[in-house]
């Protein structure tokens, strides 16, 4: 059983070594963060309430967890930034408990080392998670020969094959951790992100400029109106609240549905291509 709380960036580098830690990571609430959570096999888990958003998707793993019997608690996006472990220890402070952190002790306004000190009391557990998984959707009605566009839930997913197609992920828009090379895997025409709230120092929009660096088009759309974590919401449902300078230049703006923007983003992708 580990004695000191693990700290990290993004839940998904949980590994088989933290096994009954406890888990301070910077993820988004969401139900696949949880379930990496489990599979890890930590005591307890802290992530962050990603600013809530539709259908409460920001915490949704709180409640997941709470069925398996794992204590978990969301952080306040407004108070320490997403995808920045070190922050959400340093400044972070509770926002959601589920029913078995709150019976240790944990609560809304609680600074994050206080939590971890009374989610210290749970007792390690060996689970077997039931499986949730990450889709990958092409969406053939917005793309066109040449030109492909992937709704996928988590930008890890994103493949070398997708260089020079777009991707519309569920994923915040915050740089892990403050690196740029973070902001996405492989050289993209274009990626859309959820904003996670904006939060605390607009963490939940950073890798629009470090996108910008790298001549991407990027957008984030807004997380009341999308799922965070579901990329076919992100599409489907998802209202632009931030665009870099590329995308600007390729016919994006707030408050354009995610749709009308990947069909843009398509065309200029068309006609470069068609060059």
């Amino acid at each position: 059983m580990a004695d000191e709380p693990v700290i990290l960036d993004s839940v998904t580098k949980l590994a088989p070594e933290h096994a009954g830690a406890i888990a301070v990571c910077a993820s988004h609430g969401g139900v696949y963060a949880a379930w990496c959570a489990a599979r890890a096999g930590v005591r307890a888990v802290i992530l962050n309430d990603a600013g809530i958003g539709k259908d409460e998707a920001g915490v949704a793993g709180l409640a997941w967890l709470e069925a398996l019997g794992l204590p978990a608690a969301a952080l306040d996006h407004d108070r320490s930034r997403i995808g920045d472990g070190r922050d959400a220890w340093v400044r972070g402070v509770v926002s959601r408990a589920n029913r078995i952190a709150a019976a240790l002790g944990v609560e809304p306004g609680q600074r994050t080392p206080e939590a971890v000190e009374r989610l210290a009391a749970a007792p390690a557990r060996q689970l077997e998670p039931p499986p949730v998984r990450e889709s990958r959707v092409l969406l053939e009605e917005v793309g066109r020969p040449g030109v492909e566009v992937w709704a996928i839930d988590s930008v890890s997913l994103v493949r070398a094959e997708d260089r020079g197609h777009i991707v519309v992920t569920g994923s915040h828009g915050g740089l892990l951790g403050g690196w740029p090379e973070s902001a996405v895997g492989e050289a993209v025409f274009a990626a859309l992100f959820n904003d996670a709230g904006i939060g605390i120092d607009e963490a939940g929009t950073t890798r629009l400029p470090a996108l910008d660096a790298r001549g991407i088009a990027a957008a984030t759309v807004d997380a009341a109106t999308a799922r965070i974590g579901d990329g076919r919401s992100t599409f489907a449902d998802g209202i632009v609240s931030r665009v870099n300078r590329r995308a600007a230049e390729l016919g994006g703006r707030p408050g354009m549905s995610a749709r009308a923007l990947v069909e843009r983003l398509v065309a200029a992708r068309l006609a470069e291509v068609g060059r």
